[in-house]
């Protein structure tokens, strides 16, 4: 046996002692090589699992680095230590892990889902998904945004390939604005994407309150007195409140039904996390869409602009597909915040 096979067979056992310690996980935890498997039929990785490939797939792609300099509430954001897109996704994937961990469950595919669940996402935050959504006769969701960049627009116009598992994932995160467990869209068919999604909640409901007490918008006296006696006064309290009963409350469903677990929180803490997201849609939203005008200017500008002259578009994304204004959707909400004003700035001094 040469040395190059004797690698390759170590490395082999790398992966499959991978996936034998997941048999040691829940029975309703997702298994990497029970995976649905992907689009396009590919030899296993030497030393990562399925998911784990999935993972650091995601991790190197542009889509992802692009997060940094995306907004999650307030438009780009002079100050250093308020969140971006990408250090959204960061909590929400140490929310999510903290919780699969503690239900057995698959923390590699809960981390692969938190990582990608947003790189569809548009400059301006939800400012410029609702503009794109107007704007494009198709209709904008940044959950389908983000599958598609994962299965189309990443590595030259050829995808990812992800596995079915984290692909679900993807697409059936997001939320309606009514309860903080309700879907507008799908309920991902893992345990591991239903953590995902509620993950996303307890991260930006903390982490928005943080940053409009670091904006000046509101203090900590302004929050409910009622909220914040049950879940704590400070962000890490609240947190670690939400992720607690959150695993208590599956714990205690798959106990009364001898069977899988429900992902969800208890009536009194889900009112409370009720009570602030539309605490933080009539106190901090509210005023951050008052940088809407902006917003919407530059992304209606970019569009009209780019829909007239599709041959102004980066080549990578005139060759994705023939539909001049689908590329034109991609590429805008592609765009960093920065990106986006620069652009529209350059777009302005030539007419």
């Amino acid at each position: 046996m040469d040395l190059h096979s004797s690698i390759h067979l170590t490395h082999s056992d790398i992966r499959l002692r991978l996936e034998e310690s997941e048999g040691r996980l829940s029975p309703y935890a997702a298994k990497s090589r029970m995976t649905r498997g992907r689009a396009r039929i590919e030899e296993p990785c030497p030393m990562r699992t399925e998911f784990q490939r999935d993972r650091d797939r995601i991790i190197h792609t542009k889509s992802f680095r692009r997060l940094m300099h995306k907004t999650q509430v307030f438009i780009a954001p002079a100050g250093d230590h308020y969140r971006t897109r990408l250090t959204h996704t960061l909590e929400v994937s140490q929310i999510a892990r903290s919780i699969a961990r503690a239900l057995n469950l698959n923390e590699d595919l809960t981390e692969a889902i938190s990582l990608g669940h947003d790189l569809g996402h548009t400059p301006f935050g939800h400012m410029g998904e609702d503009i794109l959504d107007e704007l494009y006769p198709q209709g904008f969701r940044h959950n389908e945004q983000s599958l598609r960049v994962v299965d189309v627009l990443e590595n030259d116009g050829h995808g990812l390939n992800l596995t079915w598992e984290v692909r679900d994932g993807i697409l059936n995160h997001s939320k309606n604005w009514t309860d903080i467990l309700d879907s507008n869209v799908g309920t991902a068919f893992t345990l591991e994407g239903q953590i995902c999604k509620i993950a996303d909640a307890v991260a930006y409901i903390n982490h928005d309150i943080d940053d409009a007490i670091r904006a000046g918008i509101i203090a900590e006296s302004d929050l409910p007195a009622d909220v914040i006696g049950l879940l704590g006064g400070t962000n890490r309290e609240r947190i670690n409140s939400l992720v607690v009963d959150i695993v208590g409350f599956a714990q205690r469903t798959a106990a009364e039904r001898c069977g899988p677990p429900d992902v969800g929180m208890s009536p009194a803490v889900r009112e409370s996390a009720n009570k602030l997201r539309q605490f933080l849609l009539k106190r901090v939203y509210s005023v951050a869409r008052g940088e809407v005008g902006q917003a919407q200017k530059v992304v209606r500008s970019l569009y009209q602009y780019f829909v007239d002259k599709p041959e102004k578009l980066p080549e990578e994304y005139r060759l994705v597909n023939g539909d001049a204004e689908r590329s034109v959707v991609d590429y805008i909400s592609g765009m960093t915040d920065r990106y986006a004003l620069e652009t529209y700035s350059e777009i302005c001094s030539t007419r």
